[in-house]
């Protein structure tokens, strides 16, 4: 890749904002304003993954103000640590019961109280899991829910917790890093290795909104390296379905036709056991499959991915 490549023109602009909570300044993107939301429509909010950004749903946003025929009030906030939303001072771990509290807390402050009470809440990969937890824990405020192959974390069993602790309590003692590049063509190739499919011109967009350059002139990417520290709290399966099963709103769950589980966790968390989890979700469960498309899909098939998405959210 050089830089003759032209990134991506971005049909709706976003607008960068910042919202003090739980101790930060939460930032989000956010395209439109409350004043487009009402009955039916209530405000879209997109969840992004991990070592993500909220940006990276720009091509779904464009493609869904084409595939709607409408424009909607559409809210991606970029998880703390992550992004332009910078953790706590002295955080050195991150755990689920934060993005929770975090997403209530940012919800609680965006939306108007005389506005529309619920949201269409959709989530990628680790975003699927805090989007699945939140619509679970907060059922009522969810009208409809997106998974997009947020397949949750192989079982654990309560004889791991000692390794686990052990582990964890070492790396807090180890400086973490993540690689940096000396230029923003680097990133958007880095990007691009990570991701066969995704097009020359979306990596050259992509990559100052995934990275910033820094006082020594290198680009580092948008993310605290504390996330790379093993999490002292055991994934516990039981307790996740036991959320899933208080889901209402209706699912859509989305996946690409090349994504391959087993490339993550082998045999310790097979496909099927997924399916088995889906299961216990009462709500009526629809599923999508886009082609070609892997785990990053909303980079993929963002149109295909669209018009899923403007289908369902009807």
């Amino acid at each position: 890749m050089n830089s003759s490549i032209v990134p991506y023109a971005a049909r709706r602009v976003a607008t960068s904002t910042h919202t003090p909570l739980r101790g930060m300044r939460y930032h989000a993107w956010q395209w439109g304003d409350a004043g487009l939301a009402g009955p039916g429509r209530p405000p879209l909010v997109l969840l992004h993954g991990w070592m993500d950004v909220g940006a990276s749903y720009q091509f779904v946003v464009d493609a869904l103000a084409a595939a709607e025929g409408f424009q909607r009030w559409v809210i991606a906030p970029d998880w703390r640590g992550f992004g332009r939303s910078l953790p706590p001072p002295g955080t050195d771990g991150y755990w689920f019961p934060d993005y929770l509290a975090d997403l209530d807390a940012l919800l609680d402050a965006l939306l108007p109280a005389e506005g529309p009470a619920q949201v269409d809440l959709v989530g990628h990969s680790m975003g699927g899991n805090v989007a699945m937890g939140y619509a679970g824990v907060r059922p009522a405020r969810v009208r409809r829910l997106v998974n997009l192959e947020g397949f949750g974390l192989p079982a654990t069993r309560p004889q791991q917790a000692p390794k686990r602790l052990q582990q964890w309590l070492d790396e807090l003692k180890t400086p973490q890093a993540l690689r940096d590049y000396a230029s923003v063509d680097e990133v958007a190739r880095r990007l691009m290795k990570n991701n066969p499919l995704l097009p020359a011109d979306k990596a050259a967009w992509l990559a100052p909104h995934w990275s910033e350059q820094r006082a020594d002139g290198r680009w580092h990417i948008l993310g605290d390296p504390a996330h790379k520290r093993a999490n002292p709290v055991l994934y516990r399966v039981d307790e996740v379905l036991e959320t899933w099963k208080c889901i209402t709103a209706p699912l859509l769950w989305v996946e690409g036709d090349r994504t391959d589980v087993a490339k993550w966790w082998g045999h310790r968390y097979p496909r099927s056991e997924f399916d088995e989890r889906l299961a216990v979700v009462g709500a009526p469960v629809t599923r999508a499959v886009l082609s070609p498309a892997g785990h990053m899909l909303h980079h993929d098939q963002p149109e295909a991915l669209a018009a899923e998405l403007a289908a369902f959210l009807r």
